[in-house]
């Protein structure tokens, strides 16, 4: 049996041409006739979360989308996001050399706090942004529960705080 001494360099190398290979096979692949997209990956927007004060503030990235293309919806304490970005290369003869642009239908749900209100939830679109406000549920605030004592519990009572 022959040794063969460890080369980092070259087991490094060899990664890197493997994950070259494994890229330019993913993000080259020609369009295919009534493909979503060239590349084949599914569509998802970039969104932020943010937590005010008094609500929650949700912004989502929909460049090239209208309005009417998308829907938001809250149901059982469940934000959901959807839509879709129709392809704007309908003509077949034209000859295209890259299609990195996404298309196709998406959807995003995230789950919101209990107490959550549906109908006070708004939402506006502007400039390729959807803005989505959610308003904070009230706290339950604690309250005081008054305990008694043996048979005359209506004389002596001891007082304490509901957690």
């Amino acid at each position: 049996m022959a040794l063969v001494r460890w080369d980092t360099a070259r087991e490094l190398d060899s990664l890197q041409g493997e994950m070259n290979r494994l890229f330019s096979s993913f993000f080259d692949t020609p369009a295919t006739k009534g493909a979503a997209n060239a590349s084949g990956r599914r569509w998802i927007p970039a969104m932020d979360l943010i937590e005010a004060k008094e609500q929650f503030v949700l912004h989502a990235d929909l460049p090239g989308i209208a309005e009417g293309d998308v829907n938001v919806e809250v149901e059982n304490n469940v934000l959901t996001i959807s839509g879709e970005r129709k392809t704007e290369h309908e003509e077949q003869h034209e000859g295209y050399y890259r299609l990195e642009r996404a298309t196709g239908a998406f959807s995003r749900s995230l789950s919101l706090p209990e107490g959550i209100d549906p109908d006070t939830v708004t939402a506006s679109f502007e400039q390729g942004v959807l803005t989505v406000r959610i308003p904070k549920p009230a706290q339950a605030e604690p309250r005081k529960v008054t305990i008694g004592v043996g048979a005359s519990a209506g004389q002596d009572t001891i007082e304490a705080q509901a957690a």
